[in-house]
C-alpha cells in the first residue's frame, strides 16, 4: 500500500483511493454498499473525505487481520461514539481472534507433525522396497 498522500489533501476520488491502497474500485463500492463507507456525491461522482480514507484504512487492516465485515462494522459504528466503548470492543474482538488463531496454529502444528511422520514411514518403505 502506498500511503504517500499529501497531508493537506481533503478530497479523494474513488480511483485515487483504489490506487493508493492497491484495491479495486469495486471493493470500495462494496464497502460502501455494506454501509462501511459513506462518500458524498456530486452528481454520479463519489467524493471521499479524509474521514472516509481513515475508515478505509481501518477496514483494510481489519480484513488483513482476519476480522469479519460484521466485526469491522461494529467497530466503525463506535468510531464517533465513546472511545472507551470502541477500545473495549476492539480488545474483546482481538482476544477472540487470538484464541481462534492459536487454535488454528495448534491444528496446523499437529497436521504438520502427522504429515512428517507419514512421509518418514513412506520413505522407509520405499528404501525397503528399493
Amino acid at each position: 500500500m502506498n500511503r504517500s498522500v499529501p497531508e493537506n489533501r481533503d478530497l479523494f476520488a474513488i480511483a485515487d483511493l483504489a490506487k493508493e491502497f492497491g484495491i479495486s474500485t469495486r471493493a470500495i463500492r462494496f464497502y460502501e454498499a455494506k454501509g462501511l463507507l459513506a462518500p458524498e456525491r456530486v452528481g454520479a461522482t463519489r467524493i471521499f473525505r479524509r474521514r472516509d480514507r481513515a475508515r478505509l484504512i481501518l477496514i483494510l487492516r481489519g480484513k488483513r487481520l482476519g476480522f469479519s465485515l460484521r466485526d469491522i462494522s461494529d467497530y466503525l459504528s463506535l468510531y464517533d461514539a465513546n472511545r472507551s466503548q470502541q477500545v473495549q470492543l476492539l480488545t474483546a474482538k482481538i482476544d477472540e481472534r487470538l484464541v481462534s488463531l492459536e487454535a488454528q496454529l495448534q491444528d496446523l502444528q499437529t497436521t504438520i507433525s502427522e504429515l512428517k511422520e507419514i512421509k518418514k514411514l513412506a520413505d522407509e518403505r520405499l528404501v525397503k522396497a528399493g
